[in-house]
């Protein structure tokens, strides 16, 4: 089964990919300077942006994760759909 994804499927990875980009750097940093206000106060604002994207790509499209990180929709297993988001 082949499945056509639109350019709005790629711009949302694409976002995830910075968004965690800013985390992993942000958490890096705050683990040298923990008492730092307002680098704790940006990687919140951004833990609160990945899950709003998070949500929009998997309501659209499918979930990212699996082991119980993510909701799946009552009415269908849609996991094993292909492509997964490492696939593309």
């Amino acid at each position: 089964m082949s499945i056509q994804l639109d350019e709005a499927y790629y711009s949302l990875l694409h976002e995830l990919q910075a968004i965690d980009f800013v985390l992993v750097e942000l958490q890096l940093y705050l683990d040298t300077h923990p008492n730092d206000a307002a680098a704790l106060q940006q990687f919140n604002q951004f833990v609160e942006l990945r899950k709003r994207v998070v949500h929009h790509y998997e309501t659209t499209y499918e979930p990212l994760l699996q082991f119980g990180r993510s909701n799946m929709p009552v009415s269908s297993w849609q996991w094993i759909e292909a492509p997964w988001p490492w696939q593309v």
